[in-house]
């Protein structure tokens, strides 16, 4: 299950252009908190944590306990806006996790034991036809990573969707299409030119 990070935010007095400009100013980031049948609530954030945040990866399905004026919320980002020019957040969209809920996640795929891979070992490559797979999860158990074992696959094997062993509670979001995971290629053999014939000797001239 993915980490749960903590955070502490501040309820927003204003929701337009301008309080949030003025957010930024005063080097916080904007953001809301949204479903769950409740209604969405405008906070705000400190930007160097968040920032922090947005570049250490997996971001988007990390699940945060976030204080809001002595309420915690359970809630998992959906969204974010970056400066195009200085790739600096600008605002945050968060969803309300709810137990017994689920929702749609890309979760990584991770690859383990390739120093052992018969078919890499033969020297065939790895090809990652798919770096993230989307699934279906529980809300409440997000896995952090799909970890797919190479020991046993050899040159010209695949990995597809369904010899996967998900996660409980988690399923593909398309069930219809066996999706290719990854696949050794096999090696390339470049084969030599043959030597060129040997010129016939000139004969001399008379």
């Amino acid at each position: 299950m993915a980490e749960i990070k903590n955070l502490v935010a501040t309820v927003r007095g204003g929701t337009g252009k301008g309080a949030s400009r003025s957010e930024r100013r005063d080097r916080r980031i904007p953001a809301v908190i949204y479903g769950g049948g409740e209604a969405a609530t405008p906070i705000s954030l400190d930007f160097r944590e968040l920032n922090k945040l947005i570049y250490a990866g997996h971001f988007l399905t990390t699940i945060f306990d976030i204080d809001v004026a002595g309420k915690v919320e359970r809630v998992i980002p959906r969204d974010y806006q970056l400066d195009v020019v200085r790739d600096h957040p600008l605002h945050i969209d968060f969803l309300r996790l709810k137990a017994g809920s689920s929702l749609k996640v890309n979760v990584p795929v991770h690859f383990t034991n390739q120093d052992i891979c018969p078919g890499i070992k033969k020297g065939g490559t790895l090809n990652v036809v798919l770096h993230k797979l989307e699934l279906r999860v529980p809300a409440d158990a997000i896995p952090e990573a799909i970890t797919i074992d190479l020991s046993k696959l050899d040159v010209a094997q695949t990995v597809h969707l369904s010899a996967l062993e998900l996660p409980a509670g988690c399923k593909p979001v398309n069930a219809v299409r066996d999706n290719t995971i990854a696949n050794i290629t096999p090696p390339v053999v470049i084969e030599e030119a043959p030597a060129a014939a040997a010129a016939p000797a000139k004969g001399k001239k008379k």
